[in-house]
């Protein structure tokens, strides 16, 4: 299947609101181009937190035979930063297909696209740490039920699989999203909030507010503005604002992310990371993301790229747990480097069928079923205001009425 065209959809002038709630019949939506080097991309960067849980961080799963992976595991341990480079992906790809939709629609596609294939993830995780590799990491049956919901984290609760915590990081954004579309989305209040989103979440954190900056997602904002700001220019041109927003949050999240980064790296790592490193692999994220949505790599038209693409979130979700499990049970009786071959089968195998069983078909009917409800508390909530506006507007003036 080809991949469509690149070309942007026409943009409305500066000053059209996109995105707004109406009572009017909606336009068409705009045909949205799929960037096949931007699935890729995606995939590279899962593969990358797959191979640095593998082969880098400590784990026993290994027993005594994870050093015979010798240098592998030194330069997988910048995998870590595989969820960096997921925050910038996202800023630019929900921003893309949120402009031009109702809230409806787009909070109904982000659920759909994240529940159910996390909801297999959750209760497979949770039985095999609970049933058959206890070893694994300590569980209990409520926090695999808590984890169900995705907001574990702020119930107080821990993640069954530690990946879990970048899925609480891109539902709060989503979240954020979804409140921009209700006022309306155009390029001039996007650069707005590219410009001044991370600086005052960072604001609100040094505050001490700490639930405003949980929900202002304080911590990984400039990533995320980063990716809204490249896409503000993939689909309006170059422009000094955009630019100077991917600068600005791209310098944020360098002081933010790499100090903390590196003292977990030096922790879990067997390695000695510095800064420095860790800092231009932080920007070499930003400018991959930048490479493949705004140089002739945006054209790329190869299927295999949307195939990973769509294997990419089921990998995410399944792959630590279920890795390591495999990794354990043969890395005794095979060499280190056929255990990780067997692990990553193993993970790819079972991350296609999650795509294949649960995404595929569950994903457009909770869609259709989210939108419509949606549509429908919409309608009773707006319906009567709406025909009360059209009485109004029908209603004689006070003197004519009494003529």
């Amino acid at each position: 299947m080809a991949v469509s065209s690149l070309t942007p959809p026409p943009a409305p002038a500066d000053d059209t609101t996109v995105g707004a709630p109406t009572l009017t019949a909606p336009a068409a939506e705009p045909t949205r181009a799929r960037l096949a080097a931007l699935d890729g991309l995606r995939f590279a960067a899962a593969a990358a937190v797959v191979l640095y849980h593998f082969t880098a961080r400590r784990t026993t799963s290994w027993g005594t035979h994870q050093a015979e992976l010798g240098a592998l595991g030194k330069w997988a341990t910048y995998g870590s930063l595989g969820p960096e480079l997921f925050f910038v992906i996202s800023g630019f790809v929900i921003l893309m297909t949120a402009w031009g939709r109702s809230t409806a629609k787009v909070v109904a596609s982000r659920v759909a696209r994240i529940y159910p294939a996390y909801w297999v993830a959750v209760l497979a995780t949770g039985a095999l740490l609970l049933l058959v590799y206890p070893a694994g990491k300590a569980v209990t049956p409520g926090e695999v039920l808590v984890n169900l919901t995705m907001v574990q984290q702020a119930a107080g609760y821990d993640h069954v699989d530690g990946v879990y915590w970048t899925l609480w990081t891109e539902l709060r954004f989503y979240v954020l999203i979804g409140a921009f579309t209700l006022v309306g989305v155009t390029r001039r209040r996007v650069l707005g909030v590219v410009l001044l989103w991370p600086w005052v979440a960072l604001w609100v954190e040094r505050q001490g507010w700490d639930t405003a900056a949980m929900l202002l997602v304080s911590d990984y904002a400039p990533l995320f503005s980063v990716g809204m700001a490249i896409y503000v220019v993939h689909r309006w041109g170059h422009g000094v604002l955009p630019w100077l927003a991917v600068g600005l949050g791209t310098w944020l999240a360098v002081q933010r992310v790499v100090p903390s980064r590196t003292a977990v790296l030096n922790h879990a790592t067997a390695f000695v990371t510095h800064r420095g490193a860790v800092a231009a692999a932080l920007v070499v994220c930003v400018a991959l993301v930048a490479a493949v949505t705004l140089t002739p790599l945006a054209r790329v038209e190869w299927r295999g790229l949307v195939v990973l693409g769509a294997l990419t979130y089921p990998l995410y979700l399944v792959h630590q747990y279920w890795g390591l499990y495999v990794i354990h049970e043969v890395v005794d009786a095979v060499p280190a480097y056929v255990a990780l071959a067997c692990a990553l089968v193993a993970v790819t195998a079972l991350a296609w069928l999650v795509h294949l069983l649960i995404e595929r078909p569950a994903g457009p009917r909770m869609r259709r079923a989210v939108q419509t409800g949606l549509e429908r508390a919409r309608d009773a909530v707006l319906g009567p205001v709406s025909r009360a506006g059209r009485l109004l507007a029908w209603a004689p003036a006070p003197r004519d009425a009494l003529r």
